[in-house]
């Protein structure tokens, strides 16, 4: 499953190709997400991407629009990927969403287990129901170690299961808690 390091590091390959750009139109091969995605995502046909940013391991992608509001939503789910590619290239069995661009390019989102997830959000996006919720940033001023002490008094669960808990830290999977624990010899 991609962690917050993979996510970051997909923010970061496919927000030059985006950024400025309009979306020409949005191609739903398979709708049956993790999530089913509905016609609401074609909303962001004609809009331009005004930025791109991560939260946790939600994508999200500010479209431009008179009002302002709105983007999408992706999450990468246990086997998804995002990547640039020619618009007129052949998707493969399990690309699912395509965003097309102004350039000829695309945006494909491509998920094998289809744990994924792409949905339209309305702004504000931190009141989105999946973002609400969600701790701060392991990277942000507001974590700390006194910040986890805080949160942790009175808690029953097991350390991994706490840490690995988005309402305390968010992006922090499987992998990363297992490693972390091991190196603190706990």
């Amino acid at each position: 499953m991609p962690e917050l390091p993979e996510v970051e590091t997909t923010l970061r390959g496919i927000e030059p190709a985006l950024l400025g750009h309009r979306i020409d139109h949005v191609i739903v091969r398979n709708p049956a997400l993790r999530w089913p995605v509905d016609s609401t995502v074609n909303q962001a046909a004609g809009l331009r991407v005004a930025r791109c940013w991560r939260r946790a391991k939600y994508l999200l992608i500010e479209l431009r629009a008179t009002p302002p509001g709105g983007g999408l939503l992706f999450h990468l789910g246990m086997s998804g990927s995002l990547r640039i590619c020619p618009a007129d290239d052949a998707p493969r069995k399990h690309d699912h969403v395509d965003l097309v661009l102004d350039d000829g390019r695309c945006l494909r989102f491509n998920d094998p287990r289809r744990f994924g997830a792409f949905q339209w959000w309305d702004a504000p996006a931190e009141k989105h129901e999946l973002l609400a919720q969600l701790g701060p940033e392991p990277f942000s001023e507001e974590f700390s170690g006194q910040y986890l002490w805080r949160r942790s008094r009175g808690r029953k669960a097991a350390v991994k299961n706490f840490i690995m808990d988005g309402r305390i830290v968010v992006g922090v999977g499987n992998i990363y808690a297992s490693e972390a624990l091991f190196m603190a010899g706990i």
